[in-house]
Formats: C-alpha cells, structure tokens, sequence
C-alpha cells in the first residue's frame, strides 16, 4: 500500500533543469521526499511534466501550492535600473534564442539586484493546471542568497563557482552588490579552470588575501583543486553537510545544491 502523504500547508517544489525535472515535499514526519523524474529525449520537457502527473507518487499526493526551481539563463538587473516595461524587450535581446519563453523576475533585495528568467509557455500552462499557488524561482537565487550572507566571513574578497548541469556560474559580491556574474557551459574540468582562472584576473584578485569557492556537480574534483591551488592557494570545496549543520537533505542523493539550500535556507 503507498504510503499518504500529508499535504496540509506543504509547498511541493518542481525543479527544472536543462533537460531535468526533479520533485520534492516533506512528508508526514517532516523528513523531504526527493524524487528525479527520468525524462524522455526527444520529448519536450511540458510533455514529460504531463506524464510525470500521471506516475509521480509526490506529484499524485494532492498538493495545491507549488515552488517551481527554473534553471534557465538569467538576466541580472540593478534594482535601482530595473524597469518591469523593459525587461521583456531586454531579456530577449541578449537571449533571442528563448523567444517563444515567457519572462519573470525575482527581487534579491539584500543584493539591490533584479533576477529576469524565463519559462517555457507550455510548460507553465501544465504547472498551473495542477496548483492554485505558483512561486516561481530563479534556481541559482537560493544559492546566491545563502552565499552573499556566506562571504561576510573572515575579511578577504571571495569567489563563488556553482557546478550543475554540466554549467558554472561564477560570481562575487562586494558588500550588498555582486560585484560579478557570468554563466558558463563547463563539460569538462579543464574548462571550468580556464574560466575560474580567468574571472579571478580579470577582477584583479590577490592570492594572499582572497579565496575561491567551489560546489556543486564539480568534474574532477580532485584534479580541478589540486590545479587551482597551483595558482589560488586558498581554493576550498563548499561541503554542504558541514555547511548546513547536517541537514537530512544534505544526504539525499542526487539533489541538487540550490535545492538543498532552498530546503535549508529558504530563497
């Protein structure tokens, strides 16, 4: 018999990747159920969305409100520049390639920045079929949140390099400002060095008093470390069960580090 999951009060939380989806909710004891959906290629990720509805036993639980992760491209905008009328026309003029998506925002308010995304139309039409409660999110916000409240620690510049789906994001903060953002497609270690390497000179970081960062899916972590050292003796891997204080989700396999942080330090 499949065990009820009390939906009372809880938000499911759909993460969509770059050809991923993933599913998680606490249950009854409170403990997040986690489950990867195993999409069909060829298959557009609203179709397999529909038919994960039919066979997902947390998306079959009945919940009404739900916090969609959306991994696509982001478009960071100072808050203080940020203009609801033109962020449409902006976001499709550096990302033409998404112009069928429609467009969204998230306010990071302790960072004075606007984060504009996007989501696939139909994809957006199958979500809000099912819940009456949508909040969608950027899926690196979390993660910049936590991170930016992070790098108050010791009095040195530091530079944060997040791993997923075979793509780095590399950003700094100064103060209540990223002081850098980029996003790149990062297949293989020798790659994500060249680009790590790269945004630490172009932001004329010294070895003595600054450190980098790394987490995440990291391609050969070991090799990556050991040649970042080489060059950025103060290069640590962010371990997230030390990090978050061993927080269960910490343990679930396969989740990923924004979602985690989501989990554990909210958005």
């Amino acid at each position: 018999m499949q065990e009820t999951i009390n939906t009372a009060g809880q938000w499911m939380t759909i993460r969509v990747g770059y050809g991923t989806l993933s599913f998680a909710m606490p249950d009854n004891d409170g403990k997040v159920r986690f489950e990867p959906f195993v999409v069909k290629s060829g298959v557009s990720l609203a179709a397999n969305l529909r038919e994960a509805f039919k066979v997902s036993p947390l998306l079959l639980s009945g919940a009404t409100k739900v916090r969609v992760l959306i991994d696509t491209p982001v478009l960071m905008t100072p808050e203080e520049l940020f203009d609801k009328q033109e962020m449409e026309i902006a976001y499709r003029y550096v990302y033409p390639h998404l112009e069928q998506d429609t467009i969204f925002y998230n306010v990071l308010p302790d960072l004075n920045a606007v984060a504009v995304f996007s989501m696939n139309k139909d994809l957006r039409m199958v979500i809000d079929d099912h819940y009456q409660t949508v909040r969608l999110i950027s899926a690196i916000s979390p993660v910049w949140s936590y991170l930016h409240q992070r790098s108050y620690t010791g009095s040195g510049s530091k530079l944060y390099g997040y791993f997923h789906e075979k793509r780095l994001e590399v950003f700094c903060f100064q103060q209540k400002r990223f002081k850098f953002f980029n996003s790149f497609e990062a297949k293989y270690s020798h790659d994500a060095l060249y680009f790590l390497l790269y945004v630490w000179n172009q932001l004329q970081l010294q070895p003595k008093t600054s450190e980098m960062h790394i987490v995440g899916d990291i391609p050969e972590q070991k090799w990556l470390l050991d040649e970042l050292r080489k060059y950025v003796p103060k290069t640590y891997v962010i371990n997230p069960s030390a990090d978050f204080n061993r927080a269960p989700v910490t343990d679930i396999k396969g989740m990923p580090y924004d979602m985690q942080t989501l989990f554990v330090k909210g958005r």
